[in-house]
């Protein structure tokens, strides 16, 4: 059964999901090629 909250998580996910793609888009606009091994670099630091 879903609840009031369990709706509001998920669309708290969606909005988080979307906002990812935009400072994705954001990054690979700034960093080119070298987005993803800065993206990787940080998350291992």
């Amino acid at each position: 059964m879903e609840t009031k909250n369990t709706i509001d998580l998920a669309r708290r996910i969606i909005e988080l999901d979307l906002l990812r793609d935009q400072l994705w888009e954001s990054l690979t606009a700034a960093a080119g090629d070298h987005a993803y091994e800065i993206l990787r670099n940080e998350q291992n630091s």
